[in-house]
């Protein structure tokens, strides 16, 4: 019947059809050699897109910024650029804001892969604009979530499965790094150890392949130059090490406030009225438009005055000028929601903190010390293992644009104290908390492995959840759960007014803003704040929650610490949505007991 079905179809028909069956029969038993081939693909597609970004943000620079152009330039192009492209980001494009590394983990563990064409084409044309408006981001997380884009949209469109797909992605974003840093070998470490958060992962090969494509692409294209024209350094003296351990720990102090001020910032612009957003980046241009004028080498991404730091050619004094001012445009430029990434900032920022360092010790011990430029350079790997939290991407990266095995020993001391500085001071890195206040909450490392035969909180959703209104008074709250079979009860702020019953919300019209207890409501009564409204009671956004993919023992952990037997469940990549509850009545159930008998 089948056969003579497709008998009747048109040729064409017939010939795709044919095409379609023949490609899903070789993909079923030769999988593992088309992903490496497509590996190859992917690395040669995002080696060509990143030279294309660089291009296009070179040359629309160079016409931003002529050869000896007025200083006005300095100061309007960086803010009316991040005006037009603020207005473009809130209208048209909201998911282009941002460094990109978050989004692109957040697609590789939440989302099963799927990265759209519409974000790679937004964000390629967003970020070269960006930066040749002078904003002081950098070019390379945005460009790992292109890379890892074009391999998601190759591998669905392939009709590879969505594990494939997923494991496609660090092989495009190891691709975009190798491209953008022109370092082959710490794009694969920083794709393993970053983004996958596994430096066992089973696509090292693939990683590898994708990334030396990448690379072999951009020198074909654009030459054998380095990202840095580094000299060969020395070890003057033995001394000198402790030189080094105090750049590490200057460095770990530095990255911890750096981490700590950004994310302050983007809490506060967070904070502000959701009408005022369109502005936001306009305060980061303001601030990089006015230390721009002020000092030319603080706009755009610098990576020209690094070489001129690693060079000793650069005055202490503007390297100590640029540390203070770069501290601040590249944070309050980042947090205010314009287009970049953080790493290429935090290599510079290093430099000139290394630079600093290493020219203050040069003048103190002229005889005993190398020139400030191989402090510089360690400079840069002590800032990228303190902010970033990846050391040995680090190690791997600066060893690359040495080639000298020289520098290993300083850098390993400078990168292990700022490490372990920054660690102490600052525990949250800066991709997690920036991920969290974007409302991204991304498994710990190694859970999707390791979780393979326990019983997932996702089995045990309710998801039609009784919800308080937060407007709703304590008084009128106490009277709509007199009838409810529960004690604790998720708190809604609605966004459309879609109500279940009176004073229960849909949770799909809404933002979870907390929970709130029986007992909580009724001490506010006695105390006599009964018209109080119920986000009144909600002092923090940090409340007890679980995910789908969490095991169950871990609702059980958490509801024993919080007192509660209900926890609401909400979705890694959108914190704010509330999938619905799992109550401890089901989670005992599972395990066969009842809660009568747990109490």
């Amino acid at each position: 019947m089948e056969h003579a079905v497709a008998a009747d179809l048109p040729l064409h028909s017939r010939l795709s059809q044919r095409i379609v069956l023949g490609w899903r029969s070789m993909l079923a038993h030769r999988e593992d050699q088309i992903f490496l081939l497509l590996s190859l693909v992917i690395g040669a597609l995002v080696g060509l897109i990143v030279v294309a970004m660089i291009v296009l943000t070179e040359r629309l620079g160079m016409r931003l910024y002529p050869v000896g152009s007025e200083a006005w330039r300095r100061v309007l192009i960086p803010i009316g650029g991040s005006l037009i492209l603020g207005f473009l980001l809130v209208r048209f494009f909201p998911f282009a804001r941002g460094s990109s590394i978050p989004q692109t983990k957040a697609a590789l563990f939440t989302r099963g892969g799927y990265i759209s064409l519409r974000t790679i084409i937004v964000k390629f044309f967003c970020t070269a604009a960006s930066l040749a408006c002078g904003i002081p981001l950098g070019p390379e997380g945005p460009s790992a979530q292109i890379g890892a884009g074009v391999a998601s949209v190759l591998g669905r469109r392939l009709g590879l499965p969505p594990e494939r797909v997923k494991a496609l992605l660090p092989v495009g974003a190891a691709a975009a790094i190798a491209a953008a840093f022109n370092t082959p070998m710490a794009a694969v470490l920083f794709a393993l150890e970053e983004i996958m958060g596994d430096l066992n992962a089973p696509i090292l090969g693939s990683v590898v392949l994708a990334s030396a494509t990448s690379w072999i692409v951009l020198r074909l294209v654009l030459g054998n130059n380095p990202l840095f024209h580094v000299p060969r350094y020395s070890l003057i003296h033995s001394s000198e090490f402790a030189i080094y351990a105090v750049l590490g720990i200057v460095g770990g102090v530095i990255a911890a406030a750096f981490t700590r001020f950004l994310l302050y910032m983007r809490v506060r612009f967070l904070a502000l009225p959701k009408r005022t957003v369109w502005w936001h980046p306009v305060v980061g241009g303001i601030v990089a438009g006015l230390m721009g004028w002020a000092l030319p080498q603080s706009l755009g991404v610098g990576y020209s005055y690094i070489g001129d730091a690693l060079n000793n050619s650069m005055a202490l004094k503007i390297m100590l000028l640029l540390v203070l001012m770069k501290f601040f445009s590249v944070s309050i430029s980042y947090a205010s929601g314009n287009v970049g990434g953080i790493l290429g900032p935090t290599i510079f920022l290093g430099a000139m903190v290394g630079g600093s360092v290493g020219s203050i010790a040069h003048l103190l011990f002229p005889t005993h010390t190398a020139t400030a430029g191989a402090y510089a350079l360690v400079g840069m790997g002590a800032l990228f293992a303190g902010i970033i939290r990846a050391p040995m991407t680090s190690v791997v990266m600066i060893f690359e644009l040495t080639r000298d095995y020289e520098v290993i020993v300083p850098l390993m001391i400078a990168n292990l104290l700022s490490l372990f500085i920054s660690t102490w001071l600052q525990k949250t890195p800066i991709y997690e908390g920036l991920a969290h206040l974007d409302g991204i909450h991304l498994p710990t490392s190694g859970l999707h492995k390791t979780e393979e035969n326990v019983s997932l909180v996702e089995t045990l959703v309710r998801p039609n959840a009784e919800t308080l209104d937060a407007d709703l008074s304590i008084a009128a709250a106490l009277e709509r759960v007199q009838s409810s079979r529960f004690r604790t009860w998720p708190v809604v702020r609605e966004s459309t007014q879609h109500e279940l019953s009176p004073g229960y919300m849909s949770q799909d019209e809404s933002t979870l803003i907390g929970v709130i207890t029986r007992e909580a409501l009724q001490a506010s009564a006695l105390d006599g704040h009964s018209e109080a409204k119920l986000s009144s009671l909600i002092s923090s956004n940090e409340f007890p929650h679980v995910h789908p993919d969490h095991p169950l023992y871990i609702a059980l952990e958490r509801m024993s610490r919080s007192g509660l037997n209900m926890l609401p469940v909400l979705r890694r990549d959108d914190a704010n949505h509330l999938d619905g509850i799992v109550t401890l009545r089901d989670v005992l159930a599972t395990y066969g007991v009842s809660e009568s008998r747990a109490l």
